[in-house]
């Protein structure tokens, strides 16, 4: 059964160094208010799973807390490369990093492998494409009822995932609505279970047809955070702050600009904060 809990607390409670932790949200609903506590509190050696790793995760590597990262895509949407991830990379600043890359398709079946407690999943895919090349983790499977040779991945079972998700009630149920992504899948699939939400309320409003309601005994813990989506977006709660991710290229092409940047902005800052910055788009 999920725990109502602040956000500092859940973090110290569920996530651990060397953790494998999954931090979910596509375009909408970024934990991004969550991922900064995970800095704030000196997480380390941890191995980030997203299917697009966008600007959060470009923190996360830059201040060190990952040693390695499965993906599908990297990048700061719509303006360029994530420069803490390439310097990485690159130059094993601040620290090497591990890569494993895979497709959307191939993420999102282990997602539901791991949900439902499969070793793998099977999908058609990689059919002419490279990366089985340099993946050692895609492997091909036989059908044995059609002959048919498949493609194979592992499933991802995280230690944490991470969400935010629009509202939650009091015992610790969780709606999202809109667009939704692999959270669901995500947050199935793993030991422990983080879920920041815009607001908590005595009942969870009649679902529309796309929402996804998750069940309290399918979460870890629960912590209320206004804006902790910022500078994605909430639906119904506020847009996507177009600005500050054009503004993230220039801060993150310099290491001590960087570097700054978390010092005033994450280091020096609290989740409440982001129900401020959130308004301020609203």
């Amino acid at each position: 059964m999920a725990k109502i809990v602040s956000l500092k607390e859940a973090v110290a409670e569920n996530i651990r160094d060397g953790d494998t932790v999954a931090m979910e949200g596509f375009t909408h609903l970024i934990p991004y208010a969550a991922g900064h506590e995970v800095i704030r509190q000196g997480k380390r050696d941890l191995f980030l799973i997203r299917m697009t790793p966008d600007i959060l995760y470009d923190q996360l590597i830059g201040v060190g807390a990952a040693r390695g990262m499965k993906f599908s895509w990297g990048g700061n949407p719509g303006v360029g490369s994530l420069h803490r991830f390439r310097d990485a990379v690159e130059n094993q600043w601040p620290r090497p990093l591990e890569i494993e890359e895979h497709s959307h398709a191939a993420m999102a079946n282990a997602y539901e492998a791991g949900a439902a407690n499969l070793p793998f999943a099977a999908l058609r895919g990689y059919i002419g494409a490279d990366l089985p090349k340099v993946n050692p983790n895609i492997k091909t499977v036989t059908c044995p009822f059609t002959g048919e040779v498949l493609a194979a991945v592992p499933a991802i079972r995280p230690d944490v995932t991470i969400i935010h998700a629009l509202r939650a009630d009091r015992k610790g149920n969780v709606l999202l609505e809109g667009i939704v992504g692999v959270q669901k899948e995500a947050v199935l699939a793993a030991r422990r279970s983080i879920v920041t939400v815009e607001e908590i309320v005595d009942a969870l409003d009649p679902p529309s047809p796309n929402s996804v309601v998750l069940p309290t005994w399918a979460v870890t813990a629960v912590a209320k955070v206004p804006g902790g989506a910022f500078p994605s977006y909430a639906q119904g709660y506020y847009p996507r702050s177009n600005a500050f991710y054009i503004a993230w290229d220039e801060i993150a092409r310099d290491r001590d600009t960087f570097l700054k940047w978390i010092d005033e902005n994450v280091m020096q800052a609290s989740p409440e904060d982001f129900a401020k910055h959130a308004k301020k788009v609203a």
